[in-house]
């Protein structure tokens, strides 16, 4: 298992628009199985694929906390949403920073899994606010840019500050 870097925001990789999943062999097979451990280690509950600089459009989920429930969603589309919810949410691309973001409360989505076969998923609470936000992602949104300014410019101070501690860190 490989563990990849996950892009950070302000990068402007993370604004590029993924292209769809066209191959469902093991190498797709084992880059997902590697962002899951990614994840993981991170401490996350989902990672779209452009967090990892792969600009194809699939995301891995998991919101379980026995990490048993682990979900990959390619060339995902939601059918359909309903309802409003909020909840704090944060991002591995943004680490230490979070904020409240107006959501769909259920989704209705449609994907392939790990194979390429389709199917459709029925989501609600934190699963449907987890594919939102990973969904986000492939078209090179985040969850910052629902933010007024004024919380945004906060996220950009802070990723600031958390690479000159890395970079110091570095030097030692």
């Amino acid at each position: 298992m490989a563990i990849y870097k996950v892009l950070r925001y302000p990068d402007e990789r993370l604004r590029t628009e993924c292209v769809p999943v066209t191959d469902f062999d093991d190498e797709f097979r084992k880059t997902a199985d590697d962002m899951f451990e990614t994840m993981y280690k991170n401490d996350g509950v989902g990672l779209a694929a452009p967090q990892v600089n792969i600009h194809r459009r699939f995301v891995v989920i998991d919101c379980s906390e026995d990490r048993s429930a682990k979900l990959v969603l390619a060339n995902p589309v939601i059918v359909s949403r309903s309802g409003t919810a909020s909840i704090d949410e944060g991002c591995l691309s943004i680490p230490e920073f979070r904020a409240k973001v107006k959501r769909s409360e259920k989704v209705h989505v449609r994907a392939q899994d790990r194979y390429g076969k389709e199917f459709e998923l029925d989501a609600d609470g934190l699963l449907a606010i987890c594919i939102q936000h990973e969904l986000d992602h492939l078209d090179g949104k985040l969850f910052i840019d629902y933010l007024p300014q004024f919380k945004k410019d906060r996220a950009l101070k802070l990723m600031r500050k958390i690479e000159k501690e890395e970079r110091e860190e570095g030097k030692r």
